[in-house]
């Protein structure tokens, strides 16, 4: 089985529709998916409508969370989308995020870099607007070749020029939130040191002891020296090891199936989620 659990569509700052996605997953081979925008659960319909026989979708998301000034995401799996704290938390963040795209727009105005709201609400559609569409646009404009190229301290990195904060979860709040939502968390890309500042493995072992449930290792934020050490550490803490491409269609390089999870460790998800089952895919041939 090859199995994909972190990927991204237009509900949050992909480019493939939901629908898109299952498709093209099915397309690459995959036999499950996890559709994991972030904070929002907005695409589940659409993905589900979609899916191809012989694909399996996780819902999923994955949730924008800061411990000590470091941001890091917390990806959920098959929680339920309608238990009240968990969606409470889910609208706050979300809601918080047009403000902050705005107060990044006017940093860059400052700057001389003549991005608008209308432009970045243009390329962010019906997703949830976030810093990737605020990256298109400066490519748009010629200021940035990729939009990896503007997560710099130049421009949108964490603590950079044009940089603002956003609401974001307490990650021990989070692991309480999906737990009591019936789901399964895991701490994403736990090692990206690339993206900027990381959690101390001191932190993970705490979260591993108030419930977390497993770590992303095969990433492509990840030096093959980080995921050994994060694999020993999984094991040491007791936490399931995940695999995944963070796939956000065209914006990023990243492919559909580029790491995988182990059907075991997948099997153990399913079994400890109670929020929600894998959707067998009922939606059209394979690749389709």
């Amino acid at each position: 089985m090859r199995i994909d659990l972190h990927c991204h569509s237009t509900a949050s700052d992909g480019t493939d529709t939901p629908a898109e996605l299952v498709r093209n997953a099915s397309a690459a081979g995959l036999d499950v998916v996890a559709l994991t925008d972030h904070d929002t659960t907005r695409g589940y319909a659409e993905a589900i409508a979609a899916v191809p026989q012989g694909l399996t979708l996780v819902t999923g998301a994955e949730l924008s969370c800061r411990l000590d000034g470091v941001s890091m995401h917390m990806l959920a799996y098959l929680f339920d989308p309608e238990e009240p704290d968990l969606l409470a938390e889910r609208e706050l963040v979300r809601d918080d995020r047009v403000p902050r795209a705005r107060g990044m727009i006017a940093k860059l105005n400052e700057l001389g870099v003549p991005v608008t709201w209308e432009q970045v609400a243009r390329i962010a559609g019906d997703g949830s607007v976030g810093r990737p569409h605020v990256a298109t646009a400066l490519v748009e404009l010629g200021v940035v070749p990729t939009v990896g190229d503007a997560f710099t301290a130049d421009w949108l990195a964490d603590g950079g020029r044009a940089f603002v904060e956003k609401h974001e979860t307490d990650p021990f709040e989070a692991i309480r939130l999906v737990k009591g939502a019936g789901g399964v968390a895991v701490f994403a890309h736990p090692g990206a040191a690339k993206r900027g500042r990381t959690v101390p493995e001191s932190a993970i072992a705490e979260m591993a002891a108030a419930g977390l449930d497993g770590i992303e290792v095969d990433h492509m934020d990840h030096e093959p020296e980080t995921r050994a050490r994060l694999r020993g550490l999984a094991g040491d803490l007791g936490l399931l090891t995940t695999g995944s491409s963070d796939y956000h269609g065209s914006r990023k390089t990243c492919v559909l199936g580029e790491y995988t999870t182990d059907p075991e460790v997948y099997g153990e998800i399913t079994r400890r989620a109670t929020g929600a089952f894998p959707v067998p895919g009922t939606g059209g041939s394979r690749g389709a």
